[in-house]
């Protein structure tokens, strides 16, 4: 029976799916979840339920609304890792334990064909997680550059890898500093697909290695980008007609704040910013990344966006970032501002072209596909 005593009315968590052709793979994939969840810790965290499928067999896992209602009140997962004392920068398990109890308290389902999908899926996340802090990116709107050693640039295939040089560490090399010495200019959206693709296949080399050996044969002919980058890596989950509850988040989340101001949202590089859920309440900030933001301040620079909007002497629209930095610590240092400020800015984002009450937060999220050999759907397309 189903827990609804201490679970306040709103969103409610669905959880994770498994899903195979016959009971005994069925029961075998539930053996593996449930190991993980011992071996975390978090046995008494789960509850299953059956689910009535057409063909084969499935099983939901989600938390007991108890604790759901304990844990993330609302759905909202910003707070998850403090309620639970996780160290989610310092141990790795920690890290493990806050995606999937925030995956358990999904209110849209997520499937997966195997326990080793789901492992998969944990793992890049926790790899996406681990490579965006280690990111750093040269801010500018208008160049692009990469490792020259390892990449090389046409404008019909764009960034694509030299030949002989591994994609990791070439991927590396381009976001990470230690590993180059300088910081290279990418646009944030840009730079997500590095820091996905990266994680991707870092999982690849040791579960889907012909899988990595594609990638790497690809990316030598031309490189994947944008819309098509995101059908053929991502799911998306969340719609404008079923939004995510606006707390609700999964570290490795790939997700954009949009910029709700219609004048400053013409300016070059802020019509919003592409950012990855970090957890612990914490999102990417590539450009100073140990400042990473939280939900807050990201609100609260995308509003100042507005105020510090000004036409250069070749009658471009700039934003001066000084004036938003000033911004944003006068209205942080006011209560009563920054609480307005967020009313506003947690609302909903309007359609695109609709500019009138709408906020900053989208309704979706994003995250990597199936990898596993025999189950994997990412489909390259012909170079």
């Amino acid at each position: 029976m189903t827990d609804t005593s201490s679970y306040p009315a709103g969103p409610r968590p669905v959880g994770i799916v498994l899903r195979a052709d016959t009971t005994s793979a069925l029961a075998a994939s539930t053996y593996g979840l449930l190991a993980q969840l011992e071996r975390l810790g978090l046995q008494d965290a789960v509850r299953f339920t059956e689910i009535s499928s057409g063909t084969g067999a499935a099983r939901s896992f989600c938390l007991p609304d108890s604790l759901a209602a304990q844990w993330a009140p609302g759905l909202d997962t910003i707070g998850l890792a403090e309620k639970l004392q996780l160290d989610t920068l310092g141990n790795s398990e920690d890290l493990e334990r806050e995606i999937l109890l925030a995956m358990l308290l999904s209110p849209a389902a997520f499937e997966f064909p195997s326990h080793a999908e789901l492992a998969s899926a944990i793992r890049i996340r926790r790899n996406i997680v681990v490579a965006a802090r280690k990111t750093a990116l040269e801010f500018h709107t208008t160049e692009v550059n990469r490792p020259e050693d390892c990449w090389t640039y046409s404008e019909d295939d764009g960034f694509t890898v030299r030949p002989g040089h591994a994609l990791i560490p070439a991927l590396q090399k381009a976001t990470q500093p230690e590993a180059s010495g300088k910081l290279y200019s990418f646009s944030c959206y840009r730079a997500t697909e590095y820091v996905i693709l990266l994680a991707i296949a870092q999982e690849l080399e040791t579960c889907n290695p012909p899988l990595l050996a594609a990638l790497q044969q690809r990316w030598e002919r031309r490189a994947i980008m944008s819309g098509k980058f995101h059908d053929v890596f991502l799911r998306e989950y969340g719609t404008m007609e079923q939004p995510l509850p606006p707390k609700y988040y999964v570290p490795g989340d790939r997700l954009w704040f949009r910029n709700p101001d219609e004048h400053s949202s013409d300016v070059s590089g802020y019509e919003g910013s592409w950012v990855f859920y970090l957890g612990g309440g914490l999102f990417t900030n590539f450009w100073k990344r140990e400042q990473p933001y939280t939900l807050t301040a990201k609100c609260l620079e995308l509003f100042h966006w507005r105020h510090a909007t000004y036409t250069d002497k070749a009658g471009e629209l700039r934003i001066n970032e000084s004036i938003v930095e000033a911004g944003v610590k006068a209205s942080s240092a006011n209560p009563a501002e920054a609480a307005r400020i967020l009313e506003l800015m947690l609302r909903m984002r309007e359609p695109k072209g609709v500019y009138e009450s709408g906020g900053c937060i989208d309704t979706s999220r994003e995250y990597p596909r199936w990898v596993c050999p025999g189950t994997a759907d990412m489909v390259l397309p012909p170079a």
